[in-house]
């Protein structure tokens, strides 16, 4: 044949080689091609294409082929090298062609179901596959070079793509059974049954070699998952609850990424999933909400919680919703703790926990998003403000109960973390001047009592008072502590003074020196004390005013405390209690009974503060005294008489509890004090205000005072303010006040039959002073508090300033002021 001529002509030529001219020099090949192109038969190439026709019926019927493969590629690189490779293309589309026109009356058959409709489809659609394979095998070099070349006509793969698809899956019938197959086979997928999930990777995956797959199957997939999905969402939420429904939610999403991965094309995941979401969560995000988030928050679920915020996170809108819904819940429930007056003693510890609850939920279940951090942060700062100044009273007591010694509940370290804790609450509160105040007056209490725990947790709150506010909200409670480390020194000197006296005392005495601006006001009160006692306060008056010329002494008893000895007929003991208990007690050794009246006339104590004393000693846990009749109060006709027979495990017997809570006329007097302080703060920025702008609308004098003044309660009219700065006004009117100084004594008392006493006192000096001082000492250690004040208040400090001639109207212009220089 043709071939073996052109392999004999090839040899011929290679044994025409030529030798060099030279003998034993080496020798060159050299290759020449035909002088004269080899022709083919007339009946070559129609030889050809019947044997390679054969081949390809072969390949399509599954049969085996007759010829050599190799010869049959060496055919096909014949035909093409001689320009027949048009031909020979038109030849095999059409072969490829008439044999898949025959394949499509197997479809048409109505008798077959789904699933036997889809595996004949696959099984057709397996076998073109190969069939194309093995034929584009044979026909490789017409497909990398006539093809190739022909940028126009597609491969021989593409073309039986083509064929496929126009005779095959274009047919609308044939289309719409296997799309329907397909959906009806997903459809049992998400029932809970079982599917052949290869047939339907092979089925989708032909229909997207057939470039079909959005237009026949996408579309009407995520219709009808759309459609699913929407009615088993509003048939869930009927049914089930929150958690439930939100696992179930999740393990769709998952059944839905595993399709993906498993059958589905891949640029079918976004538009799936969405629709999912939006149908099982975005249809119903608010329900959700409304019908479970305080639920879940209520029981701490945070395994739900967190699966709420990842589902929400991938709705457009969710977690804003979330947001606001996490918000409401926040200023409802805090709103419930801070409203209940009820509660007052659970609050602070409250707060707390509801704080730490809400602090582990953003961590674990809302992954630190610092949009809900903030939000919680807003929320905590509206509720606790609804109830003025009560939240902050009751922090300060909280406080007060933690750094009081007797305190057993936390080691150091615990006790820093609860300080912590307290100061992160203590931040949302607006009325820090009325924390101040109290958390003021409590450590008044336990240091000149002695009650304090730690003077490291002292140290240490008052540090992180002063980085949270600023030094000017610290410094009287820092003077506080200077005043009683200097009394340490004076008490040194006091002692080597008593040594050098020649009628030396045997009452041991300790004072404390305290300065009026930093500690709280105590009403004076005028009692009987015992000689000795009185004698050493001349003796100790003597010291102080050699030392400090000057100034006048004021004793103040309220807070003053002793140590009694006693003889019970169980043995001796020792009485820790205060100084009007002291009083009370020491008159029993004059005689055994006494009435109410005569304890007032020998005592000379108030009467609701006598009576709160004598219920401490005869109606407490710790009754040394005995009252006729019983009772738990104290009434006028009441008489006491002394109880010998009283016994207790302790030989040092502490009674004087009653003495360390408030009362509420203390309380009263604090809160009154906060709002008159209020008041000269409101005047002093008014002035500052004025005198920096000179002349300002009511308006924008109004608002400028709003950025400096923000109250939470209402001013009231005063007649008397305090120069907030010494520099704005020279002519402030003054009202004359004292310094108070606190002295704490330690008396060594031995006394007739019954009581011998070590006793602890309170005295307050007093220095006369201009109280410009005091004044300017006030300003220089205010704060600036946040609060929010109404108008009608801000225009009577304002007229209240005009009276006093510090601004004046304008003439044409009421609504302008003028600063008065």
């Amino acid at each position: 044949m043709m071939a073996e001529d052109i392999q004999h002509n090839q040899k011929a030529n290679f044994n025409g080689l030529t030798k060099s001219a030279k003998s034993g020099a080496s020798k060159k090949l050299t290759i020449k091609n035909f002088k004269d192109r080899p022709e083919l038969t007339d009946s070559y190439t129609e030889d050809t294409w019947i044997k390679l026709r054969d081949a390809v019926s072969a390949i399509q019927n599954s049969t085996s082929i007759k010829y050599n493969l190799e010869e049959l590629y060496q055919a096909v690189e014949n035909l093409c090298s001689y320009k027949v490779s048009p031909v020979l293309y038109k030849q095999l589309r059409q072969v490829c062609e008439d044999h898949i026109q025959a394949q499509i009356h197997q479809f048409r058959e109505e008798s077959l179901d789904s699933l036997s409709f889809l595996k004949r489809m696959n099984r057709c659609w397996q076998d073109h596959c190969s069939q194309t394979i093995m034929i584009r095998s044979i026909f490789l070099f017409l497909d990398r070079t006539y093809i190739l070349q022909n940028s126009l006509l597609p491969s021989i793969w593409d073309t039986g793509l083509e064929l496929f698809r126009t005779h095959i899956v274009s047919d609308g019938a044939v289309q719409s059974r296997t799309v329907e197959g397909i959906l009806e086979q997903i459809e049992r997928e998400r029932n809970g049954e079982t599917v052949d999930r290869s047939l339907l990777r092979s089925l989708l995956g032909m229909l997207s070699d057939l470039q079909v797959y959005k237009d026949s199957f996408e579309q009407r997939f995520l219709t009808e998952t759309n459609r699913l999905y929407a009615a088993e969402g509003q048939r869930l939420m009927q049914e089930r609850d929150v958690p439930e429904y939100l696992h179930h939610v999740s393990r769709r999403l998952e059944e839905e990424n595993d399709r993906v991965i498993s059958y589905l094309d891949q640029s079918t995941q976004k538009p799936l999933i969405a629709t999912v979401e939006k149908q099982l969560l975005g249809e119903h995000m608010n329900a959700i909400l409304q019908k479970g988030l305080w639920m879940l928050l209520d029981e701490n679920r945070v395994c739900e919680l967190t699966l709420l915020y990842e589902l929400l996170s991938k709705v457009k809108g969710g977690l804003m919703t979330l947001l606001q819904a996490w918000r409401d819940y926040i200023k409802s429930f805090g709103g419930e703790i801070v409203s209940s007056p009820e509660k007052d003693k659970e609050l602070v510890q409250e707060l707390l926990d509801f704080k730490d609850k809400m602090d582990h939920v953003t961590q674990r279940c809302f992954q630190r998003n610092d949009n809900f951090i903030n939000a919680m942060k807003e929320a905590f700062e509206n509720f606790i403000n609804k109830r003025p100044n009560k939240p902050a009273e009751l922090i300060a007591k909280y406080v007060d109960s933690k750094l009081r010694a007797g305190n057993k509940e936390a080691t150091e370290e615990e006790l820093e973390r609860i300080l912590d804790k307290i100061m992160i609450i203590f931040r949302f509160i607006h009325g820090k001047d009325v924390f101040e105040a109290f958390y003021k007056k409590d450590l008044a209490k336990r240091l000149l009592v002695g009650k304090s725990a730690s003077v490291d947790a002292e140290k240490s709150m008052l540090s992180k008072l002063k980085h949270e506010c600023g030094a000017a909200f610290t410094s009287k409670l820092e003077g506080m502590f200077k005043d009683m480390e200097l009394s340490k020194d004076i008490m040194i000197q006091f002692k080597q003074y008593m040594q050098n006296q020649s009628d030396p005392s045997n009452i041991e005495l300790t004072v404390n020196i305290l300065t009026m601006g930093y500690w709280p006001s105590y009403t004076p009160m005028d009692v009987h004390l015992p000689a000795e006692m009185v004698k050493l306060q001349e003796v100790f008056k003597i010291f102080y005013l050699g030392k400090h010329s000057g100034r006048k002494l004021q004793w103040q008893p309220t807070l003053g405390h002793a140590v009694l000895k006693t003889e019970f007929k169980e043995g001796k003991k020792e009485l820790q209690v205060s100084l009007f208990q002291t009083l009370v007690l020491l008159m029993f050794n004059e005689s055994d009974e006494y009435s109410v009246e005569e304890i007032r006339t020998a005592t000379g104590i108030e009467d609701g503060e006598l009576k709160r004393t004598l219920q401490s000693l005869a109606c407490g846990k710790a009754r040394v005294l005995n009252k006729m009749p019983r009772g738990k109060d104290v009434e006028d006709a009441d008489r006491f008489h002394f109880n010998s027979d009283f016994t207790h495990k302790l030989f040092r017997i502490k009674i004087n509890q009653i003495q360390m809570k408030e009362t509420v006329e203390e309380q009263v007097s604090t809160t009154e004090r906060v709002f008159q302080d209020r008041q000269y703060q409101i005047d002093a920025a008014l002035v500052r205000i004025m005198k920096m702008r000179k002349t300002l609308s009511h308006n924008l004098l109004v608002s400028e005072l709003y950025n400096q003044l923000k109250f939470p309660v209402k001013v009231t009219h005063v007649t008397q303010v305090k120069n907030s700065n010494k520099n704005n006004r020279s002519t402030l009117k003054l009202q004359v006040k004292s310094y108070h100084f606190n002295f704490c004594s330690q008396l060594n008392i031995s006394l007739a039959s019954r009581y011998k006493c070590s006793t602890n006192l309170f005295f307050m000096p007093v220095s006369f002073i201009n109280n410009l001082c005091a004044f300017i000492g006030e300003i220089g250690q205010m704060m600036i508090p946040s609060l929010s004040v109404q108008p009608a208040d801000l225009k009577k400090r304002i007229e209240s300033l005009i009276d006093r001639d510090y601004m004046e109207r304008d003439k044409e212009n009421p609504n302008q002021y003028h600063y008065v220089a």
